[in-house]
């Protein structure tokens, strides 16, 4: 856990997901379990992140208000995230590590590929209670299965045209209350290896400096360029991590 190549890609995770929270409200912490998953168990990957995605959201609180917030949105968002995650936190009892690799390779690859096919482009909708109930149970059983909430809050959000703070905190909200549930189920069902908390801390410093600068770039950032970036990023690690997974079982 403390070798440096674990190390770099661990602060590097970190940072790059707490800058997209300080930038966008989060949703990109699905980069972290396939990137984390290269160098360790994917469950201890997740264990890891849990801690850190809540204290990413106590650093970005000073900057998402309730002003920032959809409250509508939030009253058929919450209900379903909280019973995604209790599904999840079922699914991730039962499966092995190998086969939690390939679930989320298969979840990263999905939603990347969702995002270049639809060319980034977003249609408005109405607002509908149905639709907003399963976007949140999907996004509770994504962010506990792989950390992946972020892509079916967005596919539900974005088609709303709502501003783009208003997105930012209302996303902000969703996964701030998700993170905190879900940190006991994640370190209860995943590995905790030797010098697990000590890898923590040595990351910990990156949470509020990723955070703070992507708070100050908000709003100055060409947001579909970053999205191609990272969901490039996520393609490549997606692929990597679906051989580990399926290499694994070929062992």
């Amino acid at each position: 856990m403390l070798e440096p190549v674990t190390i770099m890609l661990t602060i590097s995770g970190i940072f790059i997901i707490s800058f997209m929270k300080g930038a966008f409200g989060g949703g990109f912490a699905t980069i972290g379990i396939p990137l984390l998953a290269l160098v360790m168990d994917p469950l201890a990957a997740g264990a890891l992140l849990a801690p850190l995605f809540v204290a990413m959201d106590l650093a970005a609180w000073q900057f998402w208000k309730p002003a920032n917030w959809s409250r509508p949105d939030l009253l058929v968002l919450l209900p379903g995230l909280v019973a995604g995650i209790g599904l999840g936190t079922i699914l991730l009892d039962i499966l092995d590590g190998r086969a939690i690799a390939i679930l989320v390779a298969l979840i990263t690859l999905a939603y990347s590929g969702m995002w270049f096919l639809g060319g980034g482009r977003v249609v408005v909708r109405p607002r509908s209670s149905p639709k907003g109930l399963a976007a949140g149970i999907g996004t509770g059983i994504s962010t506990m299965v792989a950390h992946a909430g972020g892509p079916p809050l967005a596919l539900y959000l974005l088609r709303l045209g709502l501003p783009a703070t208003l997105y930012a905190g209302t996303t902000h909200i969703v996964f701030s209350l998700g993170n905190a549930i879900k940190v006991v189920p994640w370190l209860w069902v995943g590995k905790i290896p030797p010098n697990f908390w000590w890898l923590m801390i040595i990351a910990l410093p990156a949470v509020p400096v990723g955070v703070r600068l992507g708070w100050k770039l908000h709003g100055r950032l060409d947001q579909n360029r970053l999205y191609q970036l990272c969901y490039g990023l996520l393609v490549v690690t997606g692929l990597l991590l679906l051989w580990n997974g399926i290499s694994g079982y070929l062992s």
